[in-house]
């Protein structure tokens, strides 16, 4: 048989494994999985005893502010809000760093198993760092040079919380506030605003490049061509069909067994499930934060309030 070019890939990653022996998380040896996430970027704690308050308690352990997902279909588990279930429907998820759709993408994606599917329902994780490694030379090259554009139209109540006003002067649309993340534009009866990443965006604790972006669950499972665009433009089929067969290629898939917790390196592993056969089965918590120790990445303005406290959005979007 005649060997393709996948053929040659690496196996996908897999998480680090951590045991409990049956202790608490609580027990858990924080500064050494700590000490994982940064080396490996994923991480599988098993035999564990986990409820959800020893797992917010592990994520505050980790993180010095959590970062609050707006997303719908979710609900509140714990009294501080930083702890949620995932998205609550069956559907299948393309693979996704957690809210890379906007400037805020947390460090942490922690997930913790309170009851496991009966069928289906396993959470697939994907090393970006693996992805880029692995892309046609040509694929690469352009992604190395590209700039993703983040671009949706800003709501009143986003004016009002970056700008202080739902109805800015142009000047101020020019000039936001260093404290702001967004640059803006107006565009005949409505206000744009946007954000820029790299298409291969280093990691936090990797001087390399990561495909780890919204483009796949952009195009996969909203459908869209335009969010984000490379260069002010859709990214062509071609290269997005090179990109998903790697991805597929680097892929693992979680079968989660109960009490198992997974953290991922955010800005290196992307995350997405398969379908699901009975959503009232699936009980999976989340934790997203920011990591002690991160002050700021080099792409985000300077002293971000989502790494001083818990920061909650001013609107919610339409999508997961």
């Amino acid at each position: 048989m005649a060997m393709t070019a996948l053929d040659t890939l690496a196996k996908p990653s897999t998480p680090v494994l951590v045991e409990g022996d049956g202790r608490s998380l609580n027990d858990v040896d924080v500064d050494r999985v700590r000490a994982e996430i940064e080396k490996h970027g994923a991480v599988l704690l098993r035999g564990f005893e986990t409820d959800v308050d020893s797992f917010a308690a592990l994520g505050s352990n980790l993180c010095t502010s959590a970062s609050y997902n707006e997303s719908p279909n979710r609900e509140l588990l714990h009294k501080d809000g930083a702890v949620q279930t995932v998205n609550l429907g069956s559907d299948p998820f393309p693979l996704h760093p957690e809210l890379s759709r906007e400037p805020w993408r947390p460090d942490l994606a922690m997930f913790g198993c309170i009851e496991p599917p009966e069928v289906g329902g396993q959470t697939n994780i994907c090393d970006g760092i693996a992805i880029a490694r692995n892309l046609p030379p040509d694929v690469r090259a352009q992604l190395e040079k590209g700039t993703l554009f983040y671009i949706r139209a800003a709501s009143p109540d986003v004016l009002e919380f970056w700008l202080g006003t739902r109805e800015p002067s142009d000047e101020l649309l020019a000039n936001p506030p260093a404290s702001c993340p967004y640059w803006f534009r107006r565009r005949e009866d409505r206000v744009l605003r946007g954000f820029t990443r790299p298409a291969l965006e280093p990691t936090l604790f990797q001087n390399e490049g990561a495909f780890v972006n919204f483009i796949l669950f952009a195009r996969d499972y909203l459908r869209s061509t335009r969010f984000p665009l490379m260069d002010g433009k859709p990214i062509p089929d071609e290269m997005l069909d090179q990109i998903r067969s790697v991805a597929r290629s680097q892929t693992y898939s979680h079968r989660w067994q109960q009490n198992d917790v997974v953290l991922l390196d955010n800005s290196r592993f992307m995350h997405g499930r398969k379908a699901i056969a009975n959503p009232d089965g699936r009980r999976i918590a989340t934790y997203f934060g920011y990591l002690k120790g991160v002050t700021r990445l080099g792409v985000e303005i300077a002293d971000p309030i989502w790494r001083r406290e818990t920061f909650i959005p001013p609107d919610r979007p339409d999508d997961s």
